[in-house]
């Protein structure tokens, strides 16, 4: 089979593995939501935020390293995957077991407190997940990974229903976690084994290359943390569970969105990384203009079609005891669109090999996110916090288009964009009649949300705005007299 067909067949796995997992995440969201209430769910977001930040600490860069790492010719793939793997165990259990003891000083409920340690392990599972995931990324084989997620969401799901007959409350969805997630790696590592068996390795030598590599991105990511997690923690700090738990329902559906991007970013990574390290420049331009211009495609509708259903969304995902997260959503879907437009960019600087130029970038957004935090989260409690996201994620995109312009010269073209913001316009007129039906019941929602897509895209057709060739341009490789091939042994 051609990389071209191996490509768009795993593409097309995984993104029904995706949209399975996701109907199967959100089936979970809304179960969650109902049983535990606005304040419940407020400090079920609590814990998990709180422990978010020590497991991203931990992460020291590791998941985009091991596809870097192993993508380059003639490397040790077994040798580096073993010893990622047994550096990411080592980082996460010393990182994540400061977290009960910090949480102490915080002035949070006792429940708040038990939860952190209760749902500890819930987060080592995922993060030797990555090395995993970055292995499947590399063969083409990311349908693993999504059949395995869906696997983990299925126990996740069983874990809430046993938790509400039980009636177990907070600590019995936070156990429901933690089997979730024991589950998702039993999956990701049995699935694995067709391509190798990941062992513990200890090796200096390789662990200096790997913290050589990672440390640039260890330091953009903790970065990232504080200006894209900080606000839930802020929002705990200085307002109450409720307000928490509608802003932290918004976040949950703004994560599922999010997935689009690093997953199809994560697909394309190594072709941008191959195709630059083989001097392709040409290519390397042309791939990312198509994913681009993919993520525009996406992201515009989602801007417009949040203004018109944002409250029977939230209302019908989480309850109608969130019904006042619908404006919450309509802001934060414009971080949405800066995170699916800026995450091309910021995976192209890592196909650059030029993480350690953002480092500068990523300290400023911090720094100013941080104090804009503090300033607005006290007055304007949730849309506060919202806006802060807004201005970090939009300012993020921007350094990293420039910096990816500035070692490879690459601008885009929006030509693509402006079909799109013009589609999405006649979407929005439509929706302007058809929003009032989607409020009465899911089904009408449902329906709604179909018209409105058929709409769309219907009208970028007829725009000239999507063409078969693509996807295509994306995922083939011309061959080139004396050019460089890809090495298709290992499918």
């Amino acid at each position: 089979m051609s990389l071209a067909k191996r490509v768009a067949h795993n593409t097309i796995i995984q993104i029904a593995g995706k949209i399975v997992s996701t109907v199967l995440g959100l089936l979970a969201l809304a179960f969650i939501t109902r049983y535990l209430g606005r304040a419940g769910f407020g400090e079920y977001a609590t814990v998990l935020t709180f422990l978010t930040f020590f497991a991203v600490i931990a992460d020291f860069g590791l998941t985009l390293v091991t596809v870097q790492m192993i993508c380059v010719k003639d490397a040790e793939e077994n040798k580096i995957l073993n010893n990622i793997f047994g550096l990411r165990l080592i980082s996460i259990i010393a990182i994540l077991i400061l977290a009960p003891l910090t949480v102490v000083f915080f002035p949070y409920s006792p429940a708040i407190k038990a939860g952190v340690l209760i749902a500890l392990a819930s987060f080592i599972f995922p993060a030797l997940n990555q090395v995993i995931i970055g292995l499947f990324q590399k063969k083409l084989s990311m349908g693993r990974d999504a059949l395995a997620e869906v696997l983990s969401r299925l126990v996740l799901i069983i874990g809430i229903l046993l938790a509400k007959k039980m009636d177990a409350g907070l600590n019995g969805i936070l156990w429901a976690s933690v089997a979730s997630a024991a589950a998702g790696f039993v999956g990701h590592y049995l699935l694995a084994s067709k391509f190798t068996w990941i062992r513990l390795e200890f090796d200096w030598l390789i662990w200096k290359k790997i913290f050589y590599k990672s440390w640039p991105l260890a330091i953009t990511i903790v970065l990232n943390l504080i200006y894209l997690r900080a606000d839930i923690l802020f929002l705990s700090l200085f307002k109450g569970v409720n307000e928490v738990g509608l802003y932290a329902a918004t976040y949950k559906i703004i994560d599922v969105l999010t997935t689009i991007p690093f997953m199809f970013a994560g697909l394309v990574l190594p072709i941008l990384t191959s195709a630059w390290s083989d001097k392709d420049e040409d290519y390397f331009k042309r791939v990312l203009q198509k994913s681009f211009d993919f993520m525009a495609l996406i992201a515009i509708p989602l801007i417009i079609g949040a203004q018109f259903l944002g409250q029977p969304i939230m209302t019908a995902i989480a309850g109608r005891e969130f019904v006042a997260s619908g404006p919450i959503l309509k802001t934060l879907i414009f971080a949405v669109a800066a995170i699916f437009l800026g995450t091309m960019f910021s995976h192209a600087v890592i196909a650059l090999d030029k993480q350690k130029k953002m480092i500068g970038y990523y300290i400023f957004t911090s720094l100013t996110a941080v104090a804009a935090y503090l300033i607005l989260i006290p007055k304007y409690s949730y849309f506060g916090a919202a806006s802060v996201t807004i201005y970090s994620e939009v300012l993020i995109a921007i350094f990293s288009a420039l910096c990816v312009y500035k070692y490879s010269r690459f601008r885009p073209k929006l030509a693509l964009s402006l079909k799109s913001l013009a589609s999405a316009a006649v979407m929005g007129l439509g929706l302007y009649w058809l929003a009032p039906l989607g409020q009465a019941r899911l089904s009408c929602l449902i329906l709604v949300l179909i018209a409105a897509s058929a709409l769309y895209f219907i009208t970028l057709c007829i725009l000239g705005g999507i063409k078969r060739s693509d996807l295509e341009t994306i995922f083939s490789r011309q061959k080139k007299s004396g050019g460089p091939t890809y090495n298709n042994s290992n499918f």
